[in-house]
């Protein structure tokens, strides 16, 4: 009788057990990405994830890599606990990476790699400390399999994948949609923005009301002015 093989169902975990990020700063900013190209996306078939382990070789569990943030463009937007691309039957589109002390060299010479095999179309790092890069915010796109910088313009790094440009506002990195030029925001600031705006026409109310009061409080001063004087004028008759 002849054995039946079973076959050996590879795992690809779920956690590579490293921490999200260096410092809350990276891990704020990584999040503050995610949350607005989400925000962007929100009613697309666009695919935007964080710190998600990005398998890239079927049946090899070590190759993988963990992009702090990454676009895929007309995918399914189901959550996942896996990126494995032989799946997918595609790789992510833009990767962007927030750069700390222990990712900076990983992120300069062993990602940019790994992502031009991938076929990443644009890769981009951000230093929101301006330690560890030459220059806080750099891009590259990728022409004939290989990654060539993108020269800013006007300040501004443009990401033809996504239409959008990226700009440093001393070290804060802002995201302006490229045709309206309008700010890309996350849903919080949506919700801060019609708070602060409520807080504010309130105010405005409360200064009306007070200007309001001191102006009757000024007539009535009036009135009982002109009546004492109205009396003076009477007995000054009689």
């Amino acid at each position: 009788m002849s054995s039946v093989t079973v076959p050996h169902e590879i795992d690809y975990p779920e956690s590579d057990g490293k921490p999200m990020g260096e410092t809350e700063l990276h891990r704020d900013w990584t999040i503050r990405i995610l949350d607005i190209l989400r925000q962007r996306y929100r009613d697309q078939q666009v695919y935007v994830a964080s710190d998600l382990l990005l398998y890239y070789e079927q049946g090899v569990p070590t190759k993988f890599v963990v992009p702090d943030c990454f676009v895929v463009l007309n995918c399914a937007k189901h959550r996942r606990r896996t990126f494995q691309t032989w799946k997918e039957g595609r790789g992510p589109d833009v990767v962007i990476e927030v750069t700390s002390r222990s990712t900076s060299s990983v992120d300069t010479i062993d990602k940019p790699k790994i992502y031009e095999r991938m076929g990443v179309q644009e890769y981009f790092l951000f230093d929101p400390t301006a330690d560890y890069l030459e220059s806080s915010f750099q891009g590259y796109r990728l022409i004939d399999g290989c990654f060539h910088e993108i020269l800013p313009a006007e300040g501004r790094h443009l990401c033809l994948m996504l239409g959008v440009d990226f700009s440093l506002s001393g070290q804060d990195l802002l995201i302006f949609d490229s045709e309206t030029g309008v700010e890309q925001v996350t849903r919080g600031d949506f919700e801060e923005s019609a708070r602060h705006e409520a807080e504010q026409g309130q105010e405005r109310e409360r200064e009306e009301k007070e200007r309001e009061q001191a102006a009757l409080r000024i007539a009535i001063e009036r009135i009982r002015e002109l009546e004492q004087e109205l009396g003076r004028l009477r007995s000054e008759k009689t």
